[in-house]
């Protein structure tokens, strides 16, 4: 059953729709590593996905001007893209998830801190691009958590943002739909977990994402007090 308010729901990818927090930590050591000489924390590394890739270079290496964050944004792509041997995979149910959203007569969309070469790449490879009636990737838009990418979703599919729904891992997530007036739903299996989602103040944390489909079917439309929040 659809849910009466929301007509369209915004993805986050990385975490959210796909498993692949794992490669980008380590694309990101690795560029780390290879142009700056220094081992990146997996927490540090962790604590940028969601940014556009400059921006999450800069935030973890404030002190190199634009040409040295180019070189470890080229050799994070070349690592990412070509050279990781780690596999990023669908988490299961996904596309099952996305059939029903879509048979049910939700718009669909992304917004993702990727780029757009990765974006197309990944949305190629799994096959999900005709479930998305449009796309938004860093470089085109501000970075997360600015509003920019949301508002220009919404305003290109003429929806209100009180209809809008966002789903992300990130505080980055979070942060760009209060921004834009939109509500959000966290996702724990990815890069933070549901106390730290919390605090942004979502709708809920869903430890699942396939768990969506039955969140807005029931129309559970309630925010998690503090003492909830604590228990997840």
């Amino acid at each position: 059953m659809k849910n009466d308010r929301f007509k369209l729901l915004v993805f986050d990818w990385d975490g959210t729709l796909i498993d692949s927090i794992e490669r980008i930590v380590t694309s990101l050591q690795f560029a780390s590593r290879k142009v700056c000489g220094i081992h990146l924390a997996e927490n540090r590394a962790r604590s940028v996905i969601g940014l556009g890739l400059h921006e999450a270079i800069s935030h973890l290496h404030p002190e190199l001007d634009a040409v040295h964050v180019e070189s470890v944004a080229a050799a994070y792509r070349q690592n990412f893209l070509h050279d990781s041997k780690v596999p990023e995979l669908l988490f299961d149910g996904v596309e099952d998830l996305l059939q029903q959203l879509s048979a049910d007569g939700y718009t669909l969309a992304v917004a993702t801190g990727k780029s757009r070469i990765g974006l197309d790449r990944a949305m190629e490879k799994h096959r999900l691009g005709p479930y998305f009636r449009t796309t938004r990737c860093a470089g085109e838009n501000k970075s997360k958590p600015d509003p920019d990418m949301l508002n220009s979703i919404l305003d290109e599919l003429g929806t209100d943002a009180k209809n809008a729904l966002m789903i992300g891992d990130s505080e980055h997530d979070m942060l760009m739909a209060g921004n834009a007036g939109v509500d959000a739903i966290g996702v724990t299996h990815g890069v933070e977990d549901a106390a730290s989602l919390m605090m942004h103040r979502p709708l809920t944390c869903l430890d699942d994402i396939t768990d969506l489909y039955a969140f807005l079917s029931h129309n559970k439309l309630y925010r998690f007090n503090e003492q909830e929040a604590e228990k997840q």
